[in-house]
C-alpha cells in the first residue's frame, strides 16, 4: 500500500491544506484568548520533534504571559533606551504595547555547545526548525502566531533580563493568540521554479 492510500489519506490531505494555509499574523492582529496550557505543552512537543544532529538539544523555549508581559514589556523598554537614547516616545511607547497585546510570548533561544562533528550552525538551524514547528503546531491548534527579531533580540540586556546563560543565543519572540476580525490579506507565496531545481545524471 502506498503512503497516499488507506483509511488515513484524508487526515494527511487536512495536514497538508493546514501547512498550506499557514501564515504570520501581525502581532497586532493577535489578542486574547491565547492558546490554554494544554495547546501549549502540544505546541511545545511539536517544537521538540525537530532534526536534532548528535542530540544536542539546544532549543530553548521561555514562557511569557500573564503578569510577566508587563516584566518584559518594561525590560524592552529600559534596554531601548540605553542601546537608542533618541528613540521617540511613540516608539518606546509601540514596544513597551506589543507584549501587552497578546496573550501569549515564546522566547526562543539556542543553547549553543562546542562539539566537533556538530557545529554551531547545525545547533542554529535545530531552534530554527523547532520554532517552524512551534509556528506550525499553533496554527493548527487555530491560533495566529508570528516570529518576531528586532535590536531586542541582539541586545544583551535583554538576554539578561530573560535569565539566558552565557551559552545561549536569543533568536526571537513568537507571539500568540486568536487571530482579529481585521488582518491584512496574505502576501501572495511565490512559485516553486524561482526557488527549486533539481540535479540531473551525467
Amino acid at each position: 500500500m502506498k503512503p497516499g492510500d488507506g483509511a488515513t489519506s484524508e487526515a494527511r490531505r487536512a495536514a497538508i491544506k493546514a501547512l498550506l494555509g499557514r501564515r504570520s499574523v501581525p502581532a497586532q492582529c493577535l489578542t486574547a484568548p491565547g492558546p490554554d496550557a494544554a495547546q501549549i505543552a502540544t505546541a511545545l512537543d511539536v517544537a521538540l520533534r525537530a532534526p536534532d544532529h548528535g542530540r544536542m538539544q539546544p532549543w530553548r523555549f521561555r514562557i511569557i504571559r500573564g503578569a510577566a508581559r508587563a516584566k518584559f514589556s518594561e525590560a524592552l523598554v529600559a534596554a531601548a533606551r540605553v542601546r537608542e537614547p533618541s528613540l521617540a516616545a511613540a516608539q518606546l511607547e509601540k514596544l513597551r504595547a506589543r507584549p501587552l497585546q497578546v496573550p501569549l510570548v515564546i522566547a526562543a533561544s539556542a543553547r549553543l555547545r562546542d562539539n566537533p562533528k556538530v557545529p554551531h550552525i547545525e545547533q542554529l538551524l535545530s531552534t530554527g526548525a523547532a520554532v517552524m514547528n512551534l509556528l506550525n503546531a499553533f496554527h493548527v491548534q487555530g491560533y495566529g502566531a508570528i516570529w518576531l527579531t528586532g535590536p531586542s533580540v541582539y541586545d544583551p540586556a535583554i538576554a539578561a533580563a530573560l535569565g539566558l546563560g552565557g551559552d545561549e543565543q536569543l533568536l526571537g519572540f513568537v507571539y500568540v493568540g486568536t487571530v482579529g476580525a481585521v488582518v491584512p490579506t496574505a502576501p501572495e507565496r511565490p512559485a516553486q521554479a524561482g526557488f527549486v531545481s533539481e540535479i540531473q545524471p551525467d
